[in-house]
């Protein structure tokens, strides 16, 4: 007769987690997710709740350890991710947090209403995909762009005339062009704006689109204006392909518009180096960079078996690091993913950092170092203690993680792989089936001994 495991009965194997971003019921192709919500693991609403003050003020280091063994409930995951993406201080109070939101949502209307006034559509409801302008700032009288132009403008005007029916009439029967000024744009920065729209569209209209969340069309045109208007706020990266990855869950995890933009433009002040492209650079090759380094020291086998296949500049892994495993893992475990990772490389100083440099950098090493050590991640305290010795600024754990699964692919791609399809098939095999808690464990794991060989071969 078979014993029973009393450990196992007594475990608890926690709450499914997707139901929270419900998959379309014809998408039966989507990856089930592997994060669940664990009582005394995940981080709760009352243990959120019970790590601030009276006043506001978080202790965050009791939440890091807690976040990476289990993760965030998915009803909190928006607020405190603005925290680990540094949008506020967690040595703030609830009215000083309040104050900084409200000045934010100013900004960002501002900036909207700004896009708007150059192009209509922005906040209209509706998006486009087809190209509005030439390279040359020319016009282009496609009729799709002018109809929803058009009805962007008809729709405002709706709202103040009784004959809005009339007027939509009248204005079909006139011809597309009616209700848009198409006019040759002269600016360059406008020019080069105008021409992300589209792309922009097209993204969005294929963003996430297993989820039921994006069936709704303010969905999708909310995550269309975002990217729109932080395509013009940030004009040395402007917009590129990958992005509406990033931004996508801002917008189901956070209410807000404007919240999300926030929440969005401070993940991006982490990865923007990687879309920034020069004539002589695409911006995400000195990460590949990285990358090729910590494999050369940590697998040398494997690292001499890519180049040999003339994988040496490892593109093969753009896309994990651009878009930070979207595409590798379901929905719900990208995110568990993305948490885990920014608790571990948690900086409490990351607000001031983007806010304040130069008071940053008044700290002493010594104070820095005492009031970081428990309110900071555990990856980030790995890089204080080894600072001295490093003879490079630390990498982001991002690298890390594509390396363990380039490690745990390692006998595979070394006796499979004969050629870059090989290796590209191969490391397509893992999308679905990547474990998120498993990934991060080996990229610590990783992290500890890229530190350890470096350190000696620099002795």
């Amino acid at each position: 007769m078979a014993t029973l495991d009393i450990s196992k009965m007594w475990r608890d194997p926690g709450a499914p987690a997707d139901s929270f971003y419900q998959v379309r019921p014809e998408c039966k192709d989507v990856p089930k997710s592997k994060f669940r919500i664990k009582n005394g693991k995940t981080l709760s609403v009352r243990k959120w709740r019970a790590a601030f003050s009276p006043e506001g003020y978080l202790d965050i280091g009791k939440t890091l350890g807690r976040i990476h063994r289990g993760g965030i409930h998915p009803s909190i995951r928006g607020e405190v991710w603005e925290f680990l993406l540094g949008c506020y201080d967690p040595k703030s109070t609830y009215a000083e947090r309040e104050d900084i939101r409200q000045q934010r949502r100013t900004q960002y209307a501002i900036l909207k209403e700004e896009c708007r006034t150059m192009f209509p559509v922005i906040g209209s409801g509706r998006f486009i995909t087809a190209p509005v302008i030439t390279e040359d700032g020319d016009p282009i009288l496609d009729p799709l762009v002018l109809q929803e132009a058009k009805e962007a403008k008809e729709a405002k005007e709706a709202k103040a005339a009784k004959e809005a029916k009339e007027a939509t009439s009248a204005g079909q029967q006139n011809g597309a062009s009616d209700g848009y000024e198409m006019v040759k744009e002269h600016d360059k920065r406008v020019i080069e704006w105008k021409l992300s729209l589209h792309q922009i569209g097209l993204d969005v209209a294929r963003t996430d689109r297993s989820l039921v969340f994006y069936e709704k069309q303010e969905n999708l045109s909310k995550l269309w204006d975002i990217l729109s208007v932080y395509a013009w706020f940030d004009k040395d990266v402007n917009y590129c392909q990958g992005m509406s990855d990033l931004c996508s869950p801002m917008i189901i995890l956070l209410d807000d518009e404007a919240d999300a933009f926030w929440c969005f433009e401070h993940l991006m002040r982490r990865l923007r180096g990687n879309f920034r492209y020069t004539e002589n650079s695409v911006g995400v090759e000195s990460q590949l960079n990285n990358l090729a380094s910590v494999t050369q020291v940590i697998d040398p086998k494997l690292h001499q078996h890519l180049d040999k296949l003339g994988g040496g500049d490892y593109l093969f892994a753009v896309r994990m690091l651009m878009v930070l495993f979207r595409r590798e893992f379901s929905f719900c475990d990208s995110l568990y993913l993305w948490e885990m990772m920014w608790a571990l490389e948690y900086d409490p100083d990351l607000f001031l950092t983007y806010e304040d440099p130069e008071l940053v950098a008044e700290k002493s090493e010594e104070s820095k170092t005492k009031a970081k050590s428990r309110q900071c991640g555990k990856y980030e305290r790995e890089n204080m203690k080894n600072a001295g010795k490093a003879v490079e600024a630390p990498l982001p754990i991002s690298v890390f993680l594509v390396a363990s699964v380039l490690k745990d692919k390692s006998d595979k791609l070394l006796t499979e792989a004969r050629g870059l399809d090989d290796v590209v098939k191969i490391l397509n095999d893992v999308n679905g089936n990547l474990d998120a808690k498993k990934a991060c464990i080996g990229a610590m794991k990783l992290h500890k001994k890229y530190l350890k060989k470096a350190a000696n071969t620099n002795r």
